[in-house]
């Protein structure tokens, strides 16, 4: 016969062995969450990367943070978490790297900036000095010290003389969606903006694909942030932004690789 204390004894341990199990399996199958911080402009894109990758890594949850390139840095040095900074220019990634905040980084990708018009504005605006003309009255580009779109619409527009010509015309935009946006409602009669935006757009369409000698090369360096607390699961995914499937992802929405 079985002493009580053993009876007792057996359901116990089992109860304990199953609840120890269960808590295992759970955080076996925890997600882990992956902070992107990446320049607005591949909002599209990456959002489409982030479908088919959760699928096939049922582990990971990709959360974007999606802004100006400078305005990401800034947040970056103020010690804001994140696993991989994605930057629509080298200056930004060039100075997290000097800073030793990113510890690997390659180039992702390339782009053209253009310049749009609402497209029911029915606009003759066909070259950049047209925008010189006081027919103009508001011309919508990035802030320059933080949205490199801007950077760049601001060289184009100096290396043709043009600058002190539009400055008091300029309105000054957030990152490139907020261009795009006050093109679309006609807020503004011009604006500079990057091919992969214009391309989504219903509602402003392209005039001019500015000349890349005009300004600097229109770069997306991808880096892993050093202080990623998801070192292999950052390191997995930043490949993946270098592979086949993620090229053709971008191709489709108007990226140069």
């Amino acid at each position: 016969m079985k002493s009580p204390a053993l009876v007792i004894l057996v359901p116990a341990v089992v109860c304990f062995l199953m609840a120890l199990s269960a808590c295992q399996l759970s955080a076996s199958s925890k997600k882990v969450q992956l902070t992107i911080s990446a320049a607005a402009s591949l909002k599209d894109s990456l959002t489409a990367i982030k479908s088919s990758y959760e699928i096939s890594h049922p582990n990971i949850d990709l959360r974007f943070n999606f802004g100006a390139s400078g305005t990401l840095q800034k947040q970056l040095e103020q010690g804001a978490p994140a696993d991989l900074f994605i930057s629509a220019g080298s200056k930004q990634m060039d100075a997290l790297v000097d800073e030793k905040l990113i510890s690997k980084h390659a180039t992702l990708l390339y782009n053209d900036l253009v310049m749009v018009v609402p497209t029911a504005s029915g606009s003759t605006l066909t070259s950049i000095d047209q925008l010189s003309s006081s027919a103009v009255k508001a011309i919508a580009i990035g802030e320059p010290e933080s949205v490199p779109a801007g950077q760049y619409a601001k060289d184009t527009l100096s290396a043709l003389n043009l600058w002190d010509a539009v400055s008091s015309k300029l309105v000054y935009a957030k990152d490139v969606r907020q261009v795009l946006t006050y093109v679309e409602t006609g807020n503004t009669e011009a604006g500079f903006v990057y091919k992969t935006d214009a391309l989504t757009s219903m509602n402003a369409k392209i005039t001019i694909t500015v000349s890349p000698d005009l300004h600097k090369p229109i770069v997306y360096p991808a880096g892993i942030v050093a202080e990623t607390k998801h070192s292999k699961e950052a390191a997995d995914f930043y490949s993946y932004l270098q592979s086949s499937a993620a090229d053709a992802v971008f191709t489709k929405y108007g990226f140069k690789l």
